[in-house]
């Protein structure tokens, strides 16, 4: 038995050895491989080379073509990801090299448009003609050659121009768990922000969800200066992750042109589990709660493309959402997000059960650009109101069931007092703006310096 075992393999070997060679156009001598195995979505082909992050296509049975991304390699064995539906898919399969890498679709007339990972239109509204193509995954960029942040970028929100401004050019995350308000807020930056073009990455959510924001949250006429993206959670992972990065393409193409974009991004924890799908089905080992070390790699890979330009160019001011799972702050994702990131809004289910939208908490949400963009006066109206606000927050248990005497600390009493005030202010309507200048002056109506 072993002899006729090692006989096929014999014969398998030489069957690999004398692949098909065939010559095709300008891309040279190409070597057709053959698909050997198959696990969960990794493919295993042999007989072939190809480079990492290279295009292979698979044929099917039915002589469909399906398109598949080198991930990784071990020996004479290449790890294919597909970015499509692998239905139809038979051992010893083809395996070609096309020679070519994942670009990203640019140009003006992405504008109004709703594509999908690989820049397909998905809106019913034709082809979309005089686009460029670039490389998926960006350049690198010279930190020296950034301009610094230091024009305050007007968001609508009034706790967020107030307590946590924002700069232009700026990267922060939106950290919420499920059902707190996150989309919401994110559609009222999206209408209310002041920016030249708006770039919305839907990556890895449901897929109800892009019809919704697209027509009650855009509307036409956000839509008309906005790109969307949308990759849906049925998406391979490989997909959803170049949804990502041609998000971010797409908003460097305009930055590049002296425009300041906005990029809304839903949401980076997506992007990292899409990753973390692909590391693991490739054998790469886990380290954080089942996160390859991968995956922390990607993260800064993909949040430094956003920012500034160079001076006198355009901007990306990114927002992130990241999902806090179980409301767990210390999340392996939104823990390195927050090392990545210029500053992070929480947002507080306590707060959303008790109606106050949005439902931002104060006391745990930073903006690290915010003393490189605001005057000295506002910075110290900024910290009156969050100082007064912790005060009544750490005390409230004990105010709520009347173990508080009024009396025994000034400071507490003053907390008390003004916390009706103070919760007025941050509580806003979400169809209701209010401009960076009127929630400046209504904060320093609050709290007023000599």
């Amino acid at each position: 038995m072993s002899s006729i075992a090692e006989n096929r393999n014999a014969i398998w070997r030489d069957r690999l050895v004398r692949c098909r060679e065939r010559v095709t156009g300008n891309r040279g001598l190409v070597v057709e491989g053959k698909l050997t195995r198959m696990v969960g979505l990794t493919l295993e082909a042999v007989g072939c080379r190809a480079a990492i992050g290279g295009q292979c296509e698979v044929v099917s049975g039915n002589g469909e073509r399906i398109e598949a991304e080198v991930v990784g390699f071990s020996g004479e064995s290449l790890y294919l990801m597909p970015t499509g539906d692998i239905r139809g898919l038979e051992q010893d399969a083809r395996v070609i090299p096309t020679g070519r890498v994942c670009e990203a679709v640019v140009g003006d007339h992405l504008l109004g448009r709703v594509i999908d990972g690989a820049g397909r239109p998905l809106d019913g509204k034709g082809p979309i003609d005089d686009v460029e193509r670039r490389s998926l995954t960006g350049k690198s960029y010279n930190p020296l050659a950034r301009t610094p942040i230091r024009e305050p970028l007007d968001v609508g929100v009034c706790a967020i121009n107030a307590l946590l401004s924002v700069g232009r050019g700026q990267r922060l995350g939106l950290f919420a768990g499920s059902g707190v308000g996150k989309s919401v807020l994110l559609g009222m930056m999206t209408r209310y922000t002041n920016a030249d073009v708006t770039v919305v990455g839907l990556i890895g959510e449901r897929g109800r969800e892009v019809k919704e924001f697209v027509e009650n949250i855009l509307g036409e006429q956000g839509l008309s200066r906005a790109v969307v993206v949308a990759v849906p959670a049925d998406n391979p992972p490989l997909r959803r992750m170049h949804g990502a990065m041609l998000a971010t393409s797409i908003a460097e193409y305009f930055r590049d042109r002296g425009r300041h974009v906005l990029l809304l991004m839903d949401s980076l924890t997506r992007f990292a589990q899409a990753q973390r799908e692909i590391a693991l089905a490739i054998n790469e080992p886990p380290a954080t709660k089942g996160y390859p070390p991968s995956v922390f790699a990607k993260l800064p890979q993909l949040v430094e493309r956003a920012g500034n330009g160079d001076k006198g160019g355009g901007s990306v001011t990114a927002f992130y959402t990241v999902l806090a799972e179980g409301d767990d702050q210390n999340d392996p994702i939104a823990d390195a997000a927050r090392a990545i990131l210029d500053g992070h809004i929480v947002l507080s289910r306590k707060l959303a059960e008790s109606g106050h939208y949005p439902a931002i908490d104060i006391e745990a949400s930073i903006s690290r650009a915010m003393n490189d963009i605001t005057h000295r006066e506002h910075q110290q109206a900024a910290r009156s109101f969050k100082r007064l606000y912790s005060l009544y927050r750490q005390n409230q248990d004990l105010i709520s069931v009347g173990a508080y005497e009024r009396g025994s600390d000034e400071r507490i009493d003053a907390a008390i007092e003004a916390m009706p005030t103070l919760e007025h202010f941050l509580n806003q309507d979400m169809n209701t703006p209010v401009s960076l200048e009127q929630s400046r002056t209504d904060l320093m109506t609050l709290f007023p310096q000599e």
